[in-house]
């Protein structure tokens, strides 16, 4: 008997070339649509869907193929006799290979200004309904739903005039992730829509960005996922010169990117082990460069470096007399960019950072379980500090302590920030209590503590940071508060002639 194809498909590369190949192999050709058109103008005999139904396409193509004769020879289990019996009491002919691509929902999302009615009609019903009973049945059928598979196949049947049972329970499997996939999509948008935040069921999904080298050791496998969408993240940048990014380097430069997101004044951080080593502003990128490097010359080696400006030769030149792991900027001035590609394991990324911030929610794994919770996308201004010390900070005090306070937002708690003249001085980070983060900055600062800011990312839960803060010239402070114990350290900032201020927001991060 000769075979029959089911073919149906959205994305067209290679199409014709591989129905002409299961055509030599003797396959009949079953299509809809677009897919038919395709065909019948490359001159491949091709049955049409309604042939098969003896039903027309109707609703503008809604419903084509949701009929027993299509389904009934995709689900037919073929060495049961019960189930023959009925395929040929009802006229019902076997399908041996479904081909099909769905309608493009993802390719559709992405488009600017796409209606909600444009993305309904992109949902595809008889795609997944196909595919999966297909799927279902790949004991007796192969299915396809990648383009990359077909020489696979083609070469399976010239060969074997099948499929083996190992390619189709493989094919099977990825059809399901597919449709699983394209599901999660689905409903991640209509969920978004109706305002659900946390809902009854979570399902995300990921596309294969690279394998890696190893984890966060080497005895460890990892791999890089991305998802969906297009916007100011690492997922979407460039690597225009060095080696492959590592696990490593991509937790790491995420979390340099997450802390410029911070700012929009020139800006440059530098990150070690995901915690900020030297973060600095100035009115160009090379003031920026000098104030972040500077702040810690001996934590930037190996480090990553991120900025919000385009790097020009003269930065480059400084950046290039650096150990430097990655460098990630909008853009590179054509000197730059060879300057620093003469480095060639230095890993130098492009990204568009005019780009929408879309991550509104953030995934941490547990054994068996995870953890969802929003973005701590919190912002203050001055509108929002309280002053709580008989001494009140100057104006450009306030504004050195909202800047200490948009850094240690990024630091791992206990978290401590020492900060002058938009550059970070120390940095005191996971530390198992607060004053101990605190001697950790204020030596890293040392004398250049004098006359500069402290932020804390919570409250203080006695006295102890204050005093310390004031043995090294601490001028103003910058907390949450809320502490059943604030007076004391009130008590303390006046008796060292600090200014302090309640921010009333809390930044823990675990």
């Amino acid at each position: 008997m000769m075979k029959r194809a089911l073919v149906s498909v959205s994305d067209k590369r290679g199409l014709v070339e591989f129905v002409q190949g299961l055509v030599r192999n003797g396959y009949e050709i079953v299509s809809t649509g677009g897919t038919k058109k395709t065909l019948d103008l490359a001159g491949i005999k091709t049955f049409g869907i309604s042939e098969i139904t003896n039903f027309p396409e109707i609703m503008d193509g809604r419903v084509k193929t949701l009929h027993p004769n299509v389904h009934g020879g995709l689900l037919c289990v073929r060495d049961n006799p019960s189930h023959m019996k009925e395929l040929l009491e009802n006229n019902i002919e076997l399908i041996d290979m479904v081909v099909v691509n769905l309608y493009p929902f993802k390719e559709t999302l992405k488009k600017e200004n796409v209606t909600h009615e444009e993305l309904i009609e992109n949902i595809d019903i008889g795609g997944p309904s196909m595919l999966r009973s297909a799927a279902k049945n790949h004991k007796f059928v192969t299915v396809c739903v990648d383009p990359s598979d077909y020489p696979n196949i083609l070469n399976e049947i010239e060969q074997k005039n099948d499929t083996t049972i190992e390619t189709k329970s493989r094919l099977a499997a990825k059809v399901f992730r597919h449709t699983a996939a394209y599901d999660s999509m689905i409903s991640n948008y209509l969920t978004e829509k109706s305002g659900e935040e946390f809902p009854e069921v979570v399902t995300l999904t990921y596309e294969k960005a690279q394998d890696l080298r190893y984890g966060e050791n080497p005895h460890q496998n990892a791999a890089f996922y991305k998802n969906n969408f297009v916007g100011y993240s690492l997922a979407n940048s460039q690597q225009l010169n060095g080696k492959e990014l590592s696990y490593n380097n991509i937790q790491d430069t995420n979390a340099a990117l997450e802390m410029l997101k911070e700012f929009e004044e020139p800006a440059v951080v530098a990150v070690k082990h995901m915690n900020p080593c030297g973060i600095g502003l100035g009115d160009n990128v090379y003031m920026a460069w000098e104030k972040a490097y500077s702040a810690d010359p001996i934590s930037i080696f190996g480090g990553i470096v991120a900025t919000n400006r385009t790097i020009d030769e003269k930065v480059a030149e400084e950046m290039s007399k650096l150990f430097l792991e990655i460098i990630i900027a909008p853009n590179y001035t054509e000197p730059a960019l060879e300057i620093l590609k003469a480095k060639k394991n230095l890993r130098v990324l492009k990204l568009d950072m005019n780009q929408e911030i879309k991550n509104k929610n953030k995934l941490v794994t547990i054994a068996d379980g995870a953890l969802i919770q929003s973005m701590d996308l919190a912002k203050i201004d001055l509108k929002d500090l309280q002053c709580v010390t008989d001494i009140k900070p100057t104006e450009e005090e306030l504004k050195e302590l909202l800047f200490a306070w948009k850094v240690v937002k990024h630091v791992k708690s206990n978290a401590i920030v020492i900060s002058k003249n938009g550059q970070t001085l120390g940095v005191g980070a996971g530390q198992m209590n607060r004053v101990g983060s605190a001697k950790i900055a204020l030596e890293q600062a040392g004398k250049l503590s004098k006359g500069a800011v402290l932020a804390s990312d919570a409250f203080f839960p006695m006295a102890d940071t204050v005093e310390l803060a004031g043995e090294y010239g601490i001028k103003a402070i910058i907390q949450p508060g809320g502490s059943i114990k604030d007076n004391l350290s009130i008590e303390e900032c006046n008796k060292h002639g600090i200014a302090m201020v309640f921010t009333g927001t809390r930044h823990f991060k675990h």
